[in-house]
């Protein structure tokens, strides 16, 4: 009896089926979702409704949060044939690290909301799926094992730059403990209204301890300090200015990367004071609303900052096609929030590492399907807005 190659493929595929690998991943939940929305169905079922509420929310009229998804719409890819794309290499280098893609995982406040210990969970995929994470804080052991992230790098929104003697410590500290860089982020000088969390009554501090369990009626506890519309903004302190971000360069060997720029003149000074990068970001659609999409303003930074240092981007990223559109425009990384903390919600460390691995082989395949087998392929030309023409 002859055994063509036909035969052979389909006797491999046969054994592969029933492989004890591809069954454990047909028995294992945390491979049922195909996407990031998928994981964000089985978050919302598995979360309390105020939890919800917090990972998924923007704020006031939830304008920037609706513009951040539809402009992906408004954005086509011009995919080219004939090339040969048999190998597809996602890595990039920033600030002298090698990374093997693109992604980041932006910093994100309140994870014990979704799961307990929730940022070392995060850190620890961040280190199995070899991400860049910017962390919140509170990690010190976890990095010190060496079983988080190799490459991370600090947030701060300014507390810590109240003063020359403040700012020395914590540069001094995070230099100390082998920290990548530090992320500045300057647009949260003010808290929003976020109004389901004021309709929900949320106490801020449940955030950061976790909610409380519910009554055996469904009740939360009465918040001591709930979420308030209508309170007048005061802070007790003068507020960082771009003279903050000169001296900080200054004081530290890390590179220093701005979060929350918007205008084209804001990149440009950006470079002026000193940072080594900047973070297009309307903070998840959850500070100043009615500010459009960051996608709409990558292009107006990038043009401002003219290759002078890298430009990143986040704000209502979920598909491989999303991140392939931003870095045709001019991005040299896309950072993630919610698309991980759907993860973190539904499945913990687990599912933060699926988000990742499904995101880094939508982009690997959408850069395929699109003719471009690297990130060095990929510019402006692989893109235009619809209704746009070219020719």
């Amino acid at each position: 009896m002859r055994f063509s190659r036909r035969d052979a493929v389909r006797a491999l595929f046969a054994w592969a089926a029933g492989s004890p690998f591809t069954l454990a991943q047909d028995d294992d939940p945390l491979y049922g979702p195909v996407n990031v929305f998928d994981f964000a169905r089985l978050a919302k079922a598995k979360l309390d409704p105020l939890a919800w509420d917090y990972l998924d929310g923007g704020s006031e009229d939830e304008a920037a949060l609706h513009d951040n998804r539809e402009i992906f719409n408004k954005l086509i890819i011009r995919p080219r044939m004939l090339v040969d794309v048999h190998k597809i290499d996602l890595s990039t280098e920033l600030f002298g690290k090698k990374l093997d893609y693109p992604i980041l995982l932006d910093p994100a406040g309140g994870k014990n909301c979704f799961f307990p210990n929730g940022e070392a969970a995060v850190a620890m995929a961040a280190g199995n799926a070899k991400a860049l994470h910017i962390v919140n804080g509170g990690i010190d052991e976890l990095l010190e094992s060496g079983k988080g992230s190799k490459v991370w790098w600090q947030l701060t929104t300014g507390g810590q730059l109240q003063s020359q003697q403040t700012m020395r410590s914590f540069v001094k500290r995070l230099e100390a403990q082998g920290c990548s860089g530090i992320c500045f982020t300057v647009d949260i000088m003010h808290v929003s209204h976020r109004e389901r969390d004021i309709r929900n009554k949320l106490e801020r501090a449940w955030c950061e301890t976790g909610l409380p369990k519910r009554d055996a009626q469904g009740r939360m506890p009465p918040a001591k300090n709930p979420w308030r519309a209508g309170v007048y903004p005061s802070r007790p302190f003068p507020t960082p200015t771009w003279n903050t971000l000169r001296e900080l360069c200054s004081m530290t060997r890390l590179p220093v990367v701005v979060k929350g720029i918007l205008i084209g003149e804001d990149g440009a000074r950006a470079v002026e004071y000193g940072a080594a990068g900047v973070i297009v970001s309307n903070h998840g659609a959850r500070q100043l609303d009615h500010v459009g999409a960051t996608m709409e303003a990558l292009p107006e930074v990038v043009k401002a900052i003219n290759g002078r240092i890298p430009v990143m981007i986040d704000g209502g990223f979920r598909r491989g096609t999303d991140i392939l559109k931003a870095l045709a425009l001019g991005a040299k990384a896309v950072a993630v929030a919610r698309p991980y903390l759907y993860g973190l919600a539904a499945f913990g460390q687990r599912g933060v590492e699926r988000v990742i691995e499904l995101l880094r082989a939508e982009l690997a395949l959408d850069m395929g399907l699109a003719g471009v087998a690297n990130l060095a392929a990929i510019d402006k030309s692989l893109v235009r807005f619809r209704g746009e023409s070219l020719w």
